[in-house]
């Protein structure tokens, strides 16, 4: 072998297999970059998707439970006598008692109309909130406190209250509300 000084040899020229092989490196080489890019932008936008998508069930939670506190809770008034008797619904409307003799306490939310034998022997009616039964019966559970932000309808359908944000409460007797 003979010694070949840099500056003065020539480098030969590649074989043709030797060229293919330079030439399907560099293309694979080229392959794995563009498929480089591509997982990059694959993974970028992946990770966009799922912070927007966290964003929006987050929000759609937020929502939801907004809703399921400002749904107001619905609540039946039953009109019941001092007895705890219900009767009904009529004798708790404040029309009704204004028509028939009787009037309204607002004060204690109490309606009084005239007992059936006639006199000043007056008896009094109110809601239960809550309770449970039907006409003639006495009723069981409940409250007479008029509870804030629900929906209060008597055994006939009639609204007493509507609940949610804003509640305002009308007459005692009539359907007050928003």
């Amino acid at each position: 072998m003979r010694f070949q000084d840099a500056e003065n040899t020539a480098p030969r020229q590649p074989s043709l297999a030797e060229q293919r092989a330079r030439q399907q490196a560099e293309a694979e080489r080229q392959q794995r970059e563009i498929e480089q890019a591509e997982a990059a932008q694959k993974t970028e936008s992946r990770r966009k998707l799922l912070i927007g998508s966290g964003v929006a069930v987050g929000l759609v939670g937020f929502i939801a439970g907004f809703y399921v506190v400002a749904m107001p809770e619905q609540v039946t008034a039953h009109c019941v006598d001092e007895n705890g008797t219900i009767v009904d619904d009529d004798y708790c409307d404040d029309d009704y008692a204004s028509n028939h003799g009787g009037y309204h306490s607002s004060s204690s939310n109490i309606v009084f109309l005239p007992s059936p034998g006639g006199g000043d022997d007056y008896r009094q009616y109110r809601y239960n909130y809550g309770g449970s039964g039907s006409i003639g019966d006495t009723v069981r559970g409940g409250s007479f406190s008029r509870p804030s932000n629900a929906e209060i309808r008597t055994n006939s359908g009639r609204t007493v209250q509507r609940g949610g944000f804003g509640v305002s409460s009308g007459s005692f007797g009539k359907g007050g509300g928003s």
